[in-house]
């Protein structure tokens, strides 16, 4: 989930600083400049790591009385592999999907499409909401409904005695990491323009020969997947609609797995299996001393 990146950047360090040792004043630029910063194609910086590992000669710049420094440092990055675990809490509930906040990180997305299956979505209470059909995993397996979605209207015809695990706002959620995005926004002669370059799961072999000679596409085994080259896409932003643009890194996740989605779903049958024992336990112990006091 981080990662250290070694970074080569320019530090300028003002005139007011000058009385500082020079290694001083280049970490407090760095940690004014990084931290809480996406660089491109890399990450969220959380913090400088050590001390600089190399410190060149200021250099000063005519006009400018600060003095310039190329510096080499390391950094703690936010950098989350695809195909990664990861536990947060549930921030906002859309007829889209989830929104999920690891607390540092806010812009974690989960798609209505990449729900527990078969799910649905409740207008009344604003939740997700997973009815596990236990008895049709077989049928779906063998040519069921694949969207996994299931709407309102159909969910109304179900019996009430059928499970219900509503996703909560501020439940703690183990989603997994499907796809990292990275954006950058630039003001171009015909506006806003919007690039975006995306981390993508892994897909088959086959797929990604497919994709770089152009062919068309066809089925593939499982077993064959390899990591998907990154991918760009550039989509044009209208300036006056700032709502409209993205953040500089979000993230794509998924909980249609098993032992994934709401943390409480799979651990309260094991906590109250481990309840039970204990207090089996202990009622052993009481049973062997008044056995023995006799």
């Amino acid at each position: 989930m981080f990662v250290l990146m070694t970074v080569a950047d320019t530090i300028c360090i003002p005139p007011y600083m000058f009385v500082q040792p020079t290694l001083t004043s280049v970490h407090s630029e760095i940690e004014a400049k990084f931290p809480n910063r996406v660089l491109m194609d890399a990450g969220l910086v959380v913090c400088r790591y050590g001390d600089a590992l190399e410190v060149g000669d200021g250099v000063l710049v005519a006009g400018d009385g600060a003095a310039h420094h190329e510096v080499v440092f390391r950094l703690v990055v936010f950098r989350p592999f695809v195909e990664e675990v990861l536990v947060g809490t549930v921030a906002e509930s859309t007829e889209e999907g989830i929104r999920v906040s690891l607390g540092f990180f806010e812009d974690v997305f989960i798609p209505g499409s990449r729900m527990q299956r078969p799910s649905y979505f409740d207008k009344e209470s604003g939740l997700w909401i997973w009815t596990p059909s236990y008895g049709d995993d077989q049928d779906a397996g063998d040519g069921g409904d694949t969207s996994g979605v299931k709407t309102e209207e159909s969910e109304e015809g179900s019996g009430e005695d059928d499970e219900r695990f509503e996703i909560e706002i501020g439940e703690q959620i183990r989603f997994k990491v499907k796809a990292i995005n990275f954006t950058r926004v630039t003001n171009t002669v015909k506006g806003v323009q919007a690039t975006t370059t995306t981390t993508r799961h892994s897909t088959s072999a086959a797929s990604v020969e497919r994709t770089l000679s152009g062919a068309g596409a066809s089925s593939a085994g499982v077993d064959d997947e390899v990591e998907m080259p990154v991918r760009k896409r550039s989509s044009s932003v209208d300036l006056s609609d700032a709502s409209k643009v993205p953040a500089s890194m979000h993230i794509t996740a998924s909980i249609c797995e098993e032992g994934l989605g709401l943390i409480s779903w799979w651990t309260t049958a094991d906590d109250d299996g481990g309840n039970e024992d204990e207090e089996e336990l202990v009622e052993v112990a009481d049973e062997d001393e008044d056995t023995m006091e006799e």
